[in-house]
This record gives C-alpha cells, sequence and structure tokens, in this order.
C-alpha cells in the first residue's frame, strides 16, 4: 500500500494555515446557499412566478451587476495584480472552451452540432464569479489577501468579451445553416454577433468602467457615489435569490438522452477545470520568490475553477431556443455539486501537516458519521417505497434493491469501525464481505435501473426478468469479493477499508463503473368511484423516469470518482494532497449515497407531501373553509366574480367532460393540468405558476373542488368540478 503521509508535505507547511480564514468558509456557503434556498421555496410555492422572476432577473443583469463591475473597474488597483495569474486562468478557460467545442463538433450530429458547440463550450467556461464566487473568495482571502478579491473582476470578462462571442458565433452559424436559403451572409453574422455583444450592458459598463479608471483616477465622484453603491450593494442578495428562483422545476427537463452530456459537461467544469487552472499557475507563476504566497494563488486559482455555472448560460440557451435541458439541470447540478467541492478543497488546503494516522482517522470518522445519517435516511426511503406498493412495480422494484445495498453499505461502515480496532480477524473478513459486497452493489444497480429504463421504453412489449436483474446486481459483487478474499492479501497496518487487502482491491474497485343512469352532484363519498382509483392507478403505475434517471446521472458521477481514484492511485505512486480530497470525496459519496436516495424518493409527493399539507390545511384552516364568500379576501372574490361572469361558460364548454365515476354515475370534471393549459390559452395567465394561483383563487372562492375534496388545486392530472 501506499505511504500517503510522506507526499503530501509543503516545504512550508507551518504557514499554510495563514493563506486563507477557513473558519469563514462555511458561515458563507450557508448564506448562500440558504440565500438561494429561500428563493427556491419561494419559487416553488408560487410566492413569485416565473413571470415576475423575469422583472427581478432584468433588474439584477441589468442595473445591479453593471454598477457593481463599473465601481470595482474604477477601483480596481492594477499595480498589485499578478499578471501570470490572469493568463493562467485565461489559458485554462481557452484550453477548456476548445476542448469542449471540438468534442462536441466530432461527437454531436450535424442538425444541432454548432448551437451544441457554442452553448457547451460557454456552459463548462463561465462561472458564477459574482453572485456565489465573491462572498466565498471574501470569506477565506479578506484577512490574508485582499488583493484576491479583485481579480473576480479582471477574470470575469476572459468570458463576457473573448470567449462567449465565439460560442454565439457558433450559435448564429446554426441558424444560418437552420434557414436552408441561407440569407444571411457570414459578414452579417459576424455583425450580429459583435452587436449582441456590445448590447450586453455587462460587457458595455466593464468597457466604461476600466475607461473611467484613467480619467477619474481610480475615484468614483462624490456626486455619484451612493448612486452607483446602492446599486451596487442590492447585487449580492439579489443575485443568490434570483438564483433559486431560476432552479424551479429544472430538473424536470432531465431526460435519458442528456444523461451522458450532463456527466461530460459537469466533469469538465467542476473536475477539469481547476486542475488546469492550478497547474496553469504553477507553470507560469515564476515572478513569486516565496513558496508560500506561490502556494497560495495555486490554491485560490484551483478553487476559482471550482465555482459552478452562472445562470446566465441559461438565458443565452432560450435566446437560440437549443439545448435548453441540459443547460438548465447542469446549472443546477454543477451549483449543488460545488459547495462540498470549494468546503472540502479549502479545508485540505489549509491542514499544517499531514500525519498518516490522524487522516485516516478523519476519513473513518466522515464516512462514519455520513453512514449514520444515511442509514436512517435509507431506512425511511425503503419504508415509504414498501408503504406505497411501488416496490411491486418497475423501475422501483431496482430501486429497492439500490436502497437496500447502500444500507447495507453503512451498516458495514458503522460495524468496520469498531471491528477494525479489535484482533478479531474473523469478524473483519465477515464485515469486510458485508461492506465491499454491498458497495459493489450500489455500483451495478444504476446501470441495472438504466438498462430497466431503456427496455420498458423501447420494448414495451417485452417482458422484463427481475429475477435476472437481481442475481446480476448481487451475484456479480459477491462474485468479485470472493476473488478478493481468495487472491488478496490482508494489509495488517491500515483501517481504511479502501485498502484493506492492498492494491489488489484497488485493482478489483477499478473494474466498475440499465350508458349510465344518473348524476353526482356532490364530492364523491363512494370508496369505489372510479374516476379516484384512475388517480390513485397513476400515482402508483408512475415510473417516475426523471427521478430514475437523475439517481443513475448522481451515482455515475460518484463512481468516475471512485474510478479516477483508483486510477489515480494505481499509475501514480506520488498521489499528492489533491488526491486526499479526491478520498474524502469518495468517502461521502459511497457512504452517502441514502441522502441522494432519499431526496428523490423519500419525499414523496403522493404519500408524504400532498397528505401532511392537505392535513395541515384543514387544520390550519379548517374553519376558515365553512365562512360565506363575503370574508373571503378581495383578490379572491374579484378573481371569482370575473371568472363566473366572463370566463366560466366557454371554460365549461372547452375542458369539461362527464365522466364515468361509479356503475351507475357521472360526474362533470376535467383535469387540473387541463385548466392551466386553457388559463395560459386565454391570458388569464402568463405561465403555469399564474395559472396554478388563479385555480387556488377559485378552489378557495368555492367556485371548483377536488372530485373528494382531498387535494389543493395542482397543476396534475387531479380531476377537479365546478360546483357553482
Amino acid at each position: 500500500t501506499v505511504n500517503i503521509s510522506a507526499t503530501l508535505i509543503y516545504p512550508d507547511s507551518s504557514a499554510l494555515s495563514t493563506t486563507m480564514s477557513i473558519d469563514k468558509l462555511l458561515p458563507a456557503l450557508l448564506e448562500c446557499f440558504g440565500i438561494i434556498l429561500c428563493g427556491y421555496i419561494a419559487g416553488r410555492a408560487n410566492i413569485i412566478t416565473p413571470t415576475q422572476a423575469k422583472g427581478l432577473g432584468n433588474f439584477v443583469s441589468k442595473f445591479a451587476l453593471p454598477a457593481l463591475l463599473f465601481k470595482n473597474m474604477v477601483l480596481l488597483d492594477f499595480a498589485n495584480v499578478i499578471w501570470p495569474f490572469l493568463w493562467s486562468i485565461l489559458i485554462a478557460k481557452v484550453s477548456v472552451f476548445f476542448l469542449v467545442c471540438i468534442l462536441t463538433l466530432i461527437v454531436a450530429s450535424p442538425d444541432s452540432r454548432f448551437s451544441k458547440a457554442g452553448l457547451f463550450s460557454i456552459f463548462a467556461t463561465q462561472s458564477n464569479d459574482f453572485a456565489l464566487g465573491y462572498p466565498i473568495v471574501e470569506a477565506l482571502y479578506q484577512s490574508t489577501y485582499p488583493e484576491y478579491l479583485q481579480y473576480i473582476y479582471l477574470v470575469a470578462p476572459v468570458s463576457l468579451m473573448i470567449l462567449n462571442p465565439i460560442g454565439f458565433a457558433f450559435c448564429e452559424v446554426q441558424k444560418w445553416k437552420n434557414q436552408g436559403n441561407h440569407q444571411q451572409s457570414k459578414l452579417l453574422i459576424v455583425g450580429l454577433v459583435i452587436l449582441q455583444v456590445l448590447k450586453n450592458p455587462i460587457v458595455f459598463m466593464v468597457v466604461i468602467g476600466i475607461i473611467a479608471h484613467f480619467l477619474l483616477h481610480q475615484r468614483i465622484p462624490v456626486f455619484m457615489a451612493e448612486f452607483v453603491n446602492g446599486l451596487a450593494n442590492s447585487f449580492g442578495g439579489t443575485a443568490l435569490f434570483y438564483l433559486g428562483l431560476t432552479m424551479v422545476g429544472q430538473l424536470r427537463r432531465l431526460t435519458r438522452s442528456t444523461v451522458v452530456t450532463l456527466i461530460l459537461l459537469t466533469t469538465a467544469k467542476l473536475l477539469l477545470m481547476p486542475l488546469i487552472c492550478k497547474d496553469m499557475v504553477d507553470l507560469l507563476d515564476n515572478s513569486n520568490t516565496s513558496a508560500l504566497n506561490h502556494s497560495s494563488l495555486s490554491n485560490y486559482a484551483f478553487l476559482y475553477g471550482v465555482f459552478p455555472t452562472a445562470p446566465s448560460v441559461a438565458i443565452y440557451a432560450v435566446y437560440y431556443n437549443a439545448e435548453l435541458e441540459v443547460v438548465t439541470s447542469g446549472m443546477v447540478i454543477s451549483t449543488f455539486l460545488s459547495a462540498p467541492i470549494m468546503y472540502v478543497s479549502a479545508w485540505l488546503l489549509t491542514i499544517r501537516w499531514m500525519d498518516a494516522d490522524l487522516l485516516m482517522n478523519s476519513l473513518q470518522n466522515v464516512s462514519f458519521n455520513i453512514s449514520i445519517v444515511s442509514l436512517v435516511a435509507l431506512v425511511w426511503t425503503i419504508g415509504v417505497m414498501f408503504l406505497s406498493k411501488k416496490f411491486k412495480r418497475l423501475p422501483h422494484m431496482f430501486a429497492v434493491n439500490l436502497f437496500l445495498a447502500q444500507s447495507l453499505t453503512c451498516i458495514g461502515m458503522i460495524l468496520w469501525k469498531f471491528v477494525i480496532r479489535e484482533d478479531n480477524f474473523i469478524g473483519q473478513v465477515l464485515t469486510f464481505t458485508l461492506l465491499c459486497t454491498s458497495l459493489y452493489s450500489t455500483y451495478v444497480w444504476p446501470g441495472l435501473i438504466a438498462l430497466s429504463l431503456v427496455v420498458l421504453r423501447r420494448f414495451e412489449d417485452v417482458k422484463v426478468s427481475p429475477g435476472l436483474f437481481v442475481i446480476a446486481g448481487w451475484g456479480f459483487p459477491a462474485l468479485v469479493t470472493a476473488m478478493l478474499l481468495i487472491t488478496g492479501e490482508k494489509m495488517s497496518d491500515t483501517i481504511d477499508s479502501s485498502f484493506f487487502y492492498g492494491k489488489n482491491q484497488v485493482m478489483f474497485l477499478s473494474c466498475f463503473v440499465l350508458p349510465p343512469s344518473g348524476q353526482c352532484e356532490n364530492s364523491c363519498e363512494s370508496s369505489d368511484c372510479l374516476l379516484v382509483q384512475v388517480e390513485e392507478l397513476q400515482q402508483v403505475t408512475d415510473r417516475q423516469v426523471a427521478r430514475h434517471v437523475l439517481l443513475c446521472l448522481l451515482l455515475t458521477v460518484s463512481s468516475l470518482a471512485n474510478l479516477s481514484s483508483c486510477l489515480w492511485l494505481i499509475f501514480n505512486p506520488v498521489p499528492g494532497r489533491l488526491y486526499l480530497e479526491l478520498q474524502f470525496f469518495c468517502a461521502v459519496a459511497n457512504y452517502g449515497q441514502g441522502l441522494v436516495s432519499f431526496a428523490l424518493f423519500g419525499l414523496d409527493k403522493h404519500f408524504i407531501i400532498l397528505p401532511f399539507k392537505r392535513r395541515l390545511y384543514r387544520l390550519w384552516f379548517g374553519k376558515q373553509q365553512e365562512q360565506p364568500q363575503v370574508d373571503q379576501p378581495e383578490e379572491v372574490r374579484m378573481t371569482c366574480t370575473q371568472f363566473t361572469k366572463y370566463h366560466k361558460d366557454q371554460c365549461t364548454h372547452d375542458i369539461v367532460k362527464k365522466r364515468r365515476c361509479g356503475k351507475r354515475t357521472m360526474v362533470n370534471c376535467f383535469l387540473g393540468c387541463e385548466l392551466v393549459e386553457w388559463l395560459q390559452q386565454v391570458g388569464l395567465a402568463q405561465d403555469r405558476g399564474e395559472a396554478v394561483l388563479y385555480g387556488m383563487r377559485l378552489q378557495q372562492g368555492g367556485i371548483l373542488q377536488h372530485i373528494k375534496q382531498e387535494y389543493d388545486f395542482q397543476d396534475s392530472h387531479f380531476y377537479y368540478r365546478f360546483i357553482k
């Protein structure tokens, strides 16, 4: 096995903790992601609709951010700039940009090749520097290297003024090719790209700010200082809140066809970019005579590379009507993956010394703690799957096997912490067998789930045999563990389960990477209402394809990290600090899988969220529902009056249908999603969020209700009826 401690010591390691203030990082991350969460909740609960969010986005991008850039361009101190750092980031971004661009042009289909190349390259290089990056850099370096903060404003124009126009040019070429008659000349395309760049208020204010920097001698005139400061100071919280708003509903766009693309783009943005940034600083920064300053700048470059993709890339995708599913889903995933990577990176880079026992104990404690939390989440998730009876159907049956494997992995890790301290060889082997078999099984099941989704979608007439999948999902990992026990050699000087059987175990791990007579006038009181049965059947038979695809995507990223760790150790005898970071990431990814499963399947909408919401609503507003309409809010009464007087008859004609709800009864009803679409068509709502709010006001005013009065109005396949 490899002696990690001796290879990770820096010459000036005793002073590393002075290069950044790690204590302030966690509060900064909590602040940023807490505001993002508030924005997401506001959008998810329709407190702020998508249409209203667009206005907030326009303020952020056209007023607050340009003012912030202008202010900092004027105050910029070029004398303290370490230019090799800027050239390093420029080279790194250009390298990643053209690497993504060339690979996309090679593998993408001809009908959308150029637009994909342009947007994917922008996605991999344009970071969320100001809203998310600046607060984190400020927390880390404000007290040690305050000059590092200004690099954010110097680096951002690299994407905005150099790389993005190239991406826009590719998108314009795609539009030109799609027209067929090729009305636009190539010169006109170049002109359109230049005009679009110059019209961008962010680019415009950067140019104006640089000019003002020299004309005003790094001082903003007193008469306009407060005005500029007011706009600039409004950017931080507003931008983060808007970022949360833009995340609402984006993962619904995720499809199987985008999975591979998302994996590659996320890898390029969060792994390839920071490594190239760090390596380029190491190569080009020869001006620093202090090893400490050089190391600090190199670490800063790595952290900068981890910043997630900016939300403005989604705006570009909407403008060119291309790859919106990939860009929006990738933006959400990269944002939330960047948080743990940034925190772990900063923590590891500030460790004073790298004692092997301390590191292994820390790694063991992280694995143990995350296993306990993950196990609790998995017990809940498995209980939901059984109580909702989804475990009987595909692909949920395979997902339950995955959850069981994850649970056994957590149990094995918890037991490992205790048996490894004792001189009990039999107990260690049995625990190791449980841990490895279940862990390897978690690598196999995502592939089997993906395969089952493909089979269920493309070969609907083919009957999938669950038995074969179960045998493969458990048998293959058990076989690999048995071979490892037979051929491996126990390492007595390690407490890490990943190296318990030395390099043979690493090699095995690297191998893992599928005709009526009645009318129902009131709410249905019968327990065998056919429409209610249809609703329940839809809930049970829903395959939740998007959730399974996202689960497979996230676990595939985890598997790639484990593969990278194995290959790194096999081919590199001197792993370095970044390898240690990768080990911690793999520990969290391996034993924290249950948190991902819980987030996707533990909070079942129909079994958990809606019943809880319904009971809470009845408990809180039950008495208010019995009050006459006169006591309703003015907005509700006006909406109900407007709808009843001007629109109800047409709406009834367009969407209300007679549907059988019993053996001899019918009900005039409609689906919630049908009313949402109708409200948008006639102009009563500008988007689906506003339509849901409109429908909720109609329900609150007593105009419509669910056929069994069990659900609030939703944009779903629930049945509702007009009662007035």
